[in-house]
């Protein structure tokens, strides 16, 4: 009986060995595959961290003074507005031709023709004053134009940036433009007269702003859009002889004195004219004199000649001042 006990117990530990070792792998399989499942969940949590954080350095980096280690972007360069103005003298030998070709160059590039003046000179030679608008892409063409229809005298050109100023009204603008519309809301929301009335005041004066800074911003837009050339064509005079080498001629000479005799007259007609008057009074006081006073004069009667008896004896002559008595 004991040698059966004895056999049955040892069985036991046998068959219970291999039940044991199953169960042991069961679970560490359990265990390793928990762990693994940790680990899994653990990289994911990782990586969304890692995004999150390379999400936030990239913010970092874009935003100015940022610590992250890319390389800022540069900033998008903001459109330039300048105001350009020339002003052009070109003396040229027939004025109506230069005016014709200075109209067709600024037609041709988009422009329009503004004021525009002739007269002539002191000499009778022609002369024209006008105002060409032109876009200000085509500014530097029309100017290489107009500078060749002619000989050049004097061309200055002036460049003024106001890009500063044309963002600050535009900003106005669009503030004004918004304070405008809280009004008119408030407006639609008013329920009492005297609200209405305060509100009506206070839309009409910002209205007024807002037309006052949109016509600023107009003519902001229409000096950087369309630059000013101001164009002044003077006729070139007429060439000389060429007998005359640039001296002196008869003609010349002839010209002078008969300008030289027109300034005699005219100075002798001033003088004239200024002592008429007393000329006229003297020749009244002289005719006075002979016709009125001077007949009313006693006249002395000449003394009668001794009488003789042969007849009244001559008249003695008068001693001349060279004779001696």
């Amino acid at each position: 009986m004991r040698d059966s006990g004895s056999s049955t117990a040892r069985r036991v530990p046998r068959v219970l060995a291999p039940l044991l070792l199953v169960a042991a792998l069961a679970l560490t399989g359990c265990s390793g595959s928990s762990a693994d499942g940790d680990t899994a969940d653990a990289k994911v949590r990782r990586a969304g961290a890692a995004d999150s954080g390379a999400g936030a350095a990239g913010s970092a980096a874009e935003r100015p003074g940022g610590s992250g280690t890319a390389a800022p972007k540069p900033p998008k360069p903001a459109a330039t507005h300048i105001i350009r103005t020339a002003s052009l003298s070109v003396r040229v030998r027939d004025v109506p031709d230069a005016l014709a070709a200075a109209r067709t160059a600024a037609e041709n590039a988009g422009g329009y023709v503004g004021d525009e003046t002739t007269d002539r000179d002191g000499h009778g030679h022609e002369r024209t004053r006008v105002t060409l608008r032109v876009p200000q892409e085509s500014y530097e063409e029309v100017i290489g134009r107009l500078s060749g229809t002619g000989r050049l005298l004097s061309r200055v050109q002036d460049a003024k940036d106001v890009t500063d100023q044309v963002v600050d009204v535009d900003s106005r603008v669009g503030s004004q433009r918004a304070s405008v519309a809280r009004v008119r809301e408030l407006m639609d929301r008013a329920t009492k007269l005297s609200d209405v009335v305060a509100l009506e005041g206070e839309l009409s004066s910002r209205e007024s702003e807002l037309e006052a800074l949109l016509a600023q911003q107009a003519s902001l837009k229409d000096r950087t859009t369309m630059a000013t050339i101001s164009l002044k064509l003077s006729e070139a005079p007429p060439a000389k002889s060429g007998g005359d080498d640039g001296g002196t001629g008869f003609l010349d000479a002839l010209a002078g004195g008969w300008g030289a005799f027109v300034a005699f007259l005219q100075w002798v007609a001033i003088v004239l004219a200024a002592v008429l008057p007393f000329a006229v009074l003297v020749a009244l006081l002289i005719l006075l004199w002979v016709r009125v006073v001077l007949p009313r004069l006693p006249r002395r009667s000449a003394p009668e000649p001794g009488r003789t008896a042969v007849g009244p004896l001559p008249a003695h002559p008068r001693q001349r001042p060279d004779e001696q008595d």
